[in-house]
């Protein structure tokens, strides 16, 4: 007799979960927001639009049909980051229009998410292959543009006023910590902007960008590189920045990212579907977790969320062997490194350099860190583990471990 049909699913229907792996990444070069910037008449979706098809034309292997979905975050989700990013993107750039997308926010950890989430799917079997990314176009939505915060957030205490203002969680992660002084933050910046330079001229970044058209009041350009990043910045010279956030402070547009606009975008597969169509595998997904802390010290977030994806994967601090970090704030990736014990200087951490030379268009970032990290693991196959971490406004962290395919267990750390 069959079952009724509210009887729980015979156990032998579940789908077993599959490996997930990270095929490839790319993103535009990252601009400086503003009316001067490179972006300043280019539409956000354009941009992931030219991301979406630029992963296409490097895997034509994909047949378009085969991809699930299309996951992209905006942490302003209005005008041209509007609209179901997710969904008007794939239109936009050609993709069957069986293909679905949706768009997510976790503000600066938007693309992050967008990876854990449709990884999930494809773990749990609803999906073979999706794309996920993000866009921020600071100089079109400024932070916090069309936000309406709850008074009751100030008013019943439920966090402190400077929660809401990014520049000033960094200033009071200085008072939690003292031994986060200026000085070191300076030195950390000054290190980001060397290791970016010295990248850049190896030709590590290059290979990642999409050239994108741009449009201005002198016509028609060509963006091909990163404009934010400061060769030769000098820990003297950060030392006599102002302090926006704070009068005598400690956070400057030296030792932060600044405003930009950019879009990342990857591809992501189960293993077996890879395997079928021939897709390269840049790293497996081996675990991930969120974690919330308090929101005036939302910096510390990432510590929180990478112990908790070290205990769930069974691994300690000490199997990671590279780290790229989010560089919102140099304090806050300080205050990472000062809680496990790694020093300021690691070569593991952002081998070349972070947001604080390259940019940090809030949504878009986390995809960038795993595209980062997947080129590591080509370049280094005596390192099994890594991390991407970021910190997250409104007080949370994020933290992904992967692992590297190439892995020579012959030649461990």
């Amino acid at each position: 007799m069959a079952a009724p049909a509210s009887a729980p699913a015979d156990s032998r229907s579940r789908p077993a979960v599959r490996d997930v792996v990270f095929v490839d990444g790319v993103r535009t070069p990252f601009g400086k927001a503003g009316s001067k910037g490179q972006y300043a008449q280019t539409r956000a979706d354009d941009m992931v639009v030219k991301v979406i098809r630029e992963l296409l034309r490097r895997h034509p292997e994909l047949p378009t049909e085969r991809i699930d979905e299309v996951a992209i975050a905006a942490t302003t989700q209005i005008g041209d980051q509007g609209l179901t990013i997710g969904r008007s993107a794939a239109l936009l750039a050609g993709l069957p229009k069986s293909v679905p997308g949706f768009a997510i926010d976790r503000m600066c950890a938007g693309a992050m998410t967008a990876v854990t989430t449709v990884s999930s799917g494809i773990a749990f079997g609803a999906y073979d292959v999706a794309i996920a990314g993000g866009v921020e176009h600071m100089g079109n939505h400024p932070m916090g543009e069309g936000v309406d915060p709850n008074p009751r957030f100030v008013s019943d205490k439920i966090v402190d006023p400077s929660a809401l203002i990014m520049g000033s969680t960094a200033e009071n992660l200085h008072d939690r910590y003292p031994t986060l002084t200026k000085q070191r933050t300076d030195a950390y910046a000054a290190l980001s902007q060397q290791r970016y330079d010295e990248a850049l001229r190896a030709g590590k970044i290059t290979p990642d960008l999409v050239p994108v058209s741009t449009r201005s009041e002198q016509g028609w350009g060509l963006a091909t590189t990163d404009e934010p990043p400061r060769p030769g910045t000098t820990v003297e010279a950060l030392s006599g920045l102002k302090t926006p956030f704070r009068p005598h402070g400690r956070v400057t547009p030296g030792n932060a990212a600044g405003l930009n606009d950019g879009a990342t975008g990857c591809l992501l597969a189960d293993a077996d579907t890879a395997a079928e169509l021939g897709l390269p595998v840049g790293m497996r997904l081996v675990g991930y977790s969120f974690a919330g802390v308090e929101p005036e010290v939302m910096g510390v977030g990432p510590v929180p969320a990478t112990e908790k994806a070290l205990q769930r994967a069974g691994l300690s601090i000490d199997d990671i062997g590279l780290f790229e970090i989010n560089e919102a704030f140099a304090v806050q990736v300080l205050a990472f490194l000062e809680h496990f014990g790694i020093a300021d200087d690691d070569p593991r951490v952002n081998p070349w350099g972070g947001a604080i030379a390259c940019g940090h268009p809030l949504a878009s970032s986390g995809v960038r860190l795993m595209t980062q990290l997947s080129r590591h693991f080509a370049e280094r196959p005596e390192v099994r583990y890594g991390i991407t971490t970021m910190c997250i406004g409104f007080g949370m962290g994020g933290t992904v471990i992967w692992e590297n395919p190439n892995y020579n267990a012959g030649g461990e750390q």
